[in-house]
């Protein structure tokens, strides 16, 4: 009964993480042209819909445009590049054309551990959207 009860947990931390990620990217791609770092703008939106997740576990990778903006989220900083622009025009924020594709990858390590024992160590959790920008 306790291994069903771990099992629903991660699979429950699973279905927020993909919902997450779905908001996170459907924002994203209606944010050209209103926003300076579109990254924030992705992650804030992921923290916000996966309130039950721990934030600092999350693992980022946004493409925009073809080009990959992120990686492990460290403040207003993915991937150790920041996405921050001077205008709407450069930068990440340039990379947001309308019609190209925004991508927004997340993973989430799961834990299956029952009496101190972690049945899948290596188990990750990975939900990935691709939208329009429009």
């Amino acid at each position: 009964v306790l291994g069903v009860i771990v099992f629903g947990i991660a699979l429950n931390n699973y279905l927020e993480l993909t919902n997450a990620v779905n908001a996170g990217a459907q924002l994203l791609s209606i944010s050209r042209g209103q926003t300076l770092d579109p990254c924030n703008t992705t992650v804030q939106a992921v923290y916000a819909a996966a309130s039950n997740l721990t934030q600092s576990n999350l693992t980022f990778t946004i493409v925009l445009n073809g080009t990959i903006s992120g990686g492990v989220v460290t403040g207003t900083t993915v991937g150790g590049k920041t996405c921050s622009s001077s205008s709407t025009t450069t930068g990440a924020a340039g990379d947001l054309i309308q019609g190209t594709a925004a991508q927004v990858k997340v993973t989430y390590p799961c834990k299956l551990t029952v009496f101190g024992v972690n049945y899948a160590p290596s188990c990750i959790l990975t939900a990935q959207t691709t939208e329009d920008v429009q």
